[in-house]
């Protein structure tokens, strides 16, 4: 024998077939059978030959699989060398009710009651109150018709949301802002109500403006101005003007960024004006606090003009106590 060091080995494999080439690349593979954590073609060499039918469809192969699961019947479970089937058949048990917690009905209201559909079943459970048995849509939708069935599907239906209703949107607010001012400078005769409710755009110093021509202004009856982002410079003219006008009665200043600070001075101003009937201030960005619903109390108590006022109090200390003037205050 020749010393293994001196063979050829490219010879060799040059004059090897395409046949014996294949046979000795299967058998030089390193298969590691036992290692679960490889692919299965490294565990197990390839002993199939069959070409590819057609390309791989990944759903046909999952519908196939689910009809053979469907169509092979499913194995019983049974105790080993007896078979015996595992496990007891379930049998429910029936609740029977005490003798002395069954409720006797007349004989006419136990056929009513035996002949009731589900929906009539739920109106009659909500009107004997029983509202754990329903959802509160259905208890109340029960309780709000008299003479027709509210919840024809029953107690045991699926709640079904309201449906969605579509306001239409808000037209924005017409009013032109630079010419009610000057009209209101000119104190003109025909201008007696003031509307820029939700106008935002308006710039401080104009509503300043606004309020400094209202001093003058003898014609102007109604102003409004909520929703316009006014702020504390606003609310401090409106104070002045509070106290020069003599002609204004309604003044709605609701749902701006008025602090505390703002409203005390409105309030105060309140003192010496004689001619406001109706004054709205709720809804300011941060709440005003108790000293502010304090003087507010005391100014309602001895204002005697003030027939309407709008705001919600948050603390109930500084409510003024019957009997009032002769206004009313609305919370």
């Amino acid at each position: 024998m020749s010393d293994p060091r001196d063979i050829d080995e490219d010879a060799i494999l040059k004059g090897l077939s395409a046949e014996e080439l294949d046979q000795l690349e299967y058998e030089l593979q390193e298969m590691d059978p036992e290692n679960a954590m490889l692919p299965a073609g490294y565990r197990q060499r390839d002993q199939t030959k069959k070409r590819p039918t057609g390309p791989f469809d990944r759903d046909a192969l999952l519908q196939h699989l689910e009809k053979q699961a469907l169509e092979f019947p499913d194995r019983e479970d049974l105790v080993p060398f007896t078979g015996e089937k595992k496990g007891k058949q379930f049998v429910a048990k029936k609740k029977e009710i005490p003798q002395h917690e069954q409720v006797m009905l007349e004989p006419e209201l136990e056929e009513a009651l035996k002949n009731a559909t589900d929906a009539e079943m739920c109106d009659i459970a909500a009107i004997l109150g029983m509202y754990t048995l329903m959802s509160n849509k259905q208890y109340y939708d029960a309780l709000g018709t008299t003479g027709t069935i509210a919840n024809t599907e029953g107690i045991n239906s699926v709640v079904k949301p309201d449906p969605f209703k579509i306001y239409p949107e808000e037209p924005p607010n017409p009013t032109n802002v630079e010419e009610t001012l000057e009209r209101i400078n000119n104190n003109d005769s025909g201008l007696t109500e003031v509307n820029l409710n939700n106008i935002k755009d308006i710039p401080i110093p104009t509503l300043i403006e606004i309020f400094e021509a209202m001093k003058g202004n003898s014609h102007v009856e109604f102003l409004s101005i909520a929703a316009t982002r006014s702020n504390d410079p606003v609310a401090r003219a409106c104070a002045e003007m509070l106290e020069e006008n003599t002609s204004l009665q309604s003044l709605n200043i609701e749902s701006n960024f008025i602090t505390s600070e703002g409203m005390m001075t409105i309030i105060k101003a309140m003192g010496s004006n004689a001619t406001l009937v109706e004054l709205k201030i709720d809804n300011q960005r941060q709440k005003l606090g108790d000293s502010v619903e304090m003087e507010i109390a005391s100014m309602l108590e001895n204002n005697s003009s003030i027939l309407k006022f709008g705001y919600h109090f948050t603390q109930q200390g500084p409510l003024p106590e019957p009997p009032w003037p002769s206004h009313e205050t609305t919370t």
